[in-house]
């Protein structure tokens, strides 16, 4: 079995000699001297990694760093995101290749449960008052009642208070059936857990189904928070999204706020939180266990 350091060495071999071959095409286009070679590499690194995937969800090598989020109108830290990472340095599998490998693989439904119980532990060790927002993929809900079952069970055994935990519709997630997404979010509720949705603006054609989901937060997509403060038509939708939640009784949230100007015009709309590197890096949850 690879070490998780010869995993990295692979990779990086494997990722190398795609590199170099891609060439235009009449210089890879010389038979199978090369093409051979090349057809390898890929199956290599797609079977890399397959195998880090497996031992990533089998042996637990994950934990949650924190992202801060804060309510702009009183600058008091109000909640944390939990964002996927490997627990150990050496495995260099982003959050994005991770999922979408595991989708590959029909794992994605075990794997979103481990990152859920995963940030649940660590809301649990990091104690404190303050939330948790959490990512989920509707998709690996194909029941709400069964699949959400393991969800409750593990916020039950870490003594977790449901209405510290936010779950929000993961950033990469299409929503086809809102239907079924209204009935994920009711189970949330029903256990007191309050739900989000990610990446409005971006991933969601309209502000329209707010009124049938009824969410408690919507996150804007930082593509409508970058350079608000110069980009008309970033600060008019930012003030249609504004206005909307205010009148549904949803909070707002901005997120990938990286330049003070984007903070004074969020706060200005009258936004409730904001999220970025401005405000604050993501962090390893024991850093903040600590600080405690």
């Amino acid at each position: 079995m690879f070490s998780y350091a010869s995993f990295e060495e692979l990779e990086q071999l494997l990722t190398a000699t795609l590199r170099i071959a891609d060439f235009p095409v009449s210089c890879r286009a010389v038979g199978s001297r090369l093409a051979t070679p090349v057809l390898a590499a890929s199956v290599l690194l797609e079977q890399l990694h397959n195998r880090q995937t497996i031992d990533f969800i089998q042996n637990g090598i994950m934990t949650s760093h924190l992202q801060p989020i804060f309510n702009i109108q009183d600058n008091t830290l109000f909640a944390n995101e939990a964002l996927l990472r490997a627990a150990d340095e050496n495995v260099s599998m982003s959050p994005g290749l991770l999922f979408s490998t595991a989708s590959k693989m029909g794992l994605h439904s075990r794997l979103d449960q481990r990152a859920r119980e995963e940030a649940i532990r660590a809301t649990h060790l990091v104690g404190g008052t303050e939330k948790t927002f959490i990512n989920f993929l509707p998709s690996t809900i194909y029941n709400p009642e069964y699949c959400l079952r393991h969800t409750f069970e593990i916020v039950e055994r870490y003594n977790v208070d449901p209405s510290r935990l936010v779950f929000e519709v993961v950033e990469t997630e299409k929503i086809e059936d809102v239907n079924h997404l209204k009935h994920v979010f009711e189970q949330y509720k029903k256990q007191g857990i309050q739900v989000a949705l990610d990446d409005v603006g971006a991933g969601f054609s309209t502000l329209d189904m707010l009124s049938l989901l009824q969410p408690d937060y919507i996150k804007i997509d930082r593509a409508f928070i970058s350079h608000c403060d110069t980009v008309a038509e970033n600060e008019a939708f930012l003030r249609k999204a504004r206005h909307l939640t205010k009148e549904m009784g949803i909070q707002i949230l901005a997120e990938g706020i990286e330049r003070q100007e984007e903070l004074d015009l969020c706060r200005e709309l009258g936004f409730d939180f904001g999220q970025g590197y401005l405000l604050g890096r993501p962090a390893p949850y024991q850093q903040l266990a600590k600080a405690q």
